[in-house]
């Protein structure tokens, strides 16, 4: 038989420890919803890193390589496409990046990207902006004016 040792603090870590794993067990994992990179069509570019990406979306890569002004465009806060976009390229959930843009507006430095409600809203908006960069559901026609990009180690 195993004995345990009496330790009030040990124990209330392996508590807290055990309901942190039920607790993340019961929810799902958003951060497995899959998505692609979309560009303008005219783009050159046929693959980007996440970190590449992630500089975009963040504004701190503000032109491509031609010179175009990078115009980058989220999903809605809610989605679940933006939270695994959010998890798998910036590596911090939709929370975290909204908290950086609000410090970031506050102290007048940036605005974020435009927010749309629908895949088809970002779609439009990267048809109508030649140096847009979106992402959106995986598998989802793209249809003309855009195209995918391959995200590269």
């Amino acid at each position: 038989m195993l004995k345990l040792r009496r330790n009030p603090r040990g124990l209330a870590l392996a508590l807290l420890l055990a309901a942190g794993l039920l607790v993340g067990a019961s929810e799902p994992s958003v951060a497995a919803e899959p998505f692609q990179i979309v560009v303008h069509s005219s783009n050159p570019v046929s693959a980007l890193s996440a970190q590449e990406v992630s500089k975009m979306f963040m504004k701190k890569i503000s032109r491509w390589q031609n010179g175009k002004r990078v115009v980058p465009v989220d999903l809605e806060e809610r989605s679940p496409v933006r939270e695994s976009f959010s998890q798998n390229i910036h590596g911090k959930g939709t929370a975290a990046i909204k908290a950086y843009w609000q410090r970031m507006i506050f102290s007048g430095r940036e605005v974020p990207p435009p927010e749309k409600d629908t895949t088809e809203g970002v779609l439009d908006y990267v048809r109508e902006h030649d140096g847009a960069i979106g992402y959106v559901p995986a598998g989802t026609p793209l249809g003309d004016g855009v195209k995918s990009v391959r995200l590269s180690p």
